[in-house]
């Protein structure tokens, strides 16, 4: 059994029935994103994957807050970090028009960065592996603000609900003494709004660009 979290004092599958359960914002999320993809008539096989791995990330999370098992935090980590790859190129090719080897370039770096902070678990309760992740997504978020044509605020705000969602992940086992159920929860749920966010931002430029968002 591993046990990383607050919330979990024993080795049952119910263990940690709050961090398993409110993973279903990621499914909220990609409901949200489905709806939102179907009003504006873009649903692609880009669309369909981001959408596909935001389920994916819920089910994975709650496998692994369920039996707390090594199998299970693979299932918990790979959806995550195929979602950051996935964003990051549609974004990057489709939005800021990255030529591929320069992408490609940045995916590397950022998988290096990545596999740099898993090395230090016990840096902000693990949240050290996630550094990479926030820089990029600030970055994004800037050239969103200067660059986008619709909401251009829009991956600012989740690069902000990003940070709080670090905090309340970093927090957990330090508060448990105090709040027994952990903050960990709050990590998935700021996280399922960060993701709807960060599809919308995407979602909506691509649309605007293609003429295709309904009036």
């Amino acid at each position: 059994m591993i046990d990383l979290y607050c919330e979990r004092l024993g080795p049952g599958i119910w263990a940690e029935p709050i961090n398993a359960l409110t993973n279903l914002a990621f499914v909220v999320a990609a409901f949200a994103a489905w709806r939102l993809t179907n009003q504006c008539r873009s649903m692609s096989v880009e669309t369909g994957l981001l959408i596909g791995l935001m389920v994916a990330i819920g089910i994975g999370s709650g496998l692994f807050h369920t039996f707390a098992t090594s199998w299970a935090r693979v299932l918990d980590v790979l959806p995550i970090l195929l979602f950051q790859i996935a964003y990051l190129w549609i974004y990057g090719s489709r939005i800021i028009m990255m030529r591929t080897v320069h992408l490609a370039g940045l995916v590397i770096l950022f998988l290096i960065a990545a596999y740099i902070g898993r090395q230090f678990p016990h840096l902000l309760n693990g949240s050290f592996i996630y550094l990479p992740a926030f820089i990029l997504l600030l970055g994004l978020g800037l050239y969103h603000y200067h660059h986008a044509q619709t909401e251009p605020k829009l991956l600012l705000w989740a690069t902000a609900i990003f940070s709080v969602s670090l905090f309340m992940r970093s927090i957990d086992l330090a508060v448990c003494k105090y709040f027994p159920v952990g903050t960990h929860f709050f990590w998935h749920l700021f996280n399922g709004l960060l993701v709807y966010l960060a599809f919308r931002g995407l979602l909506m430029n691509l649309t605007t660009s293609e003429g295709r968002v309904d009036s």
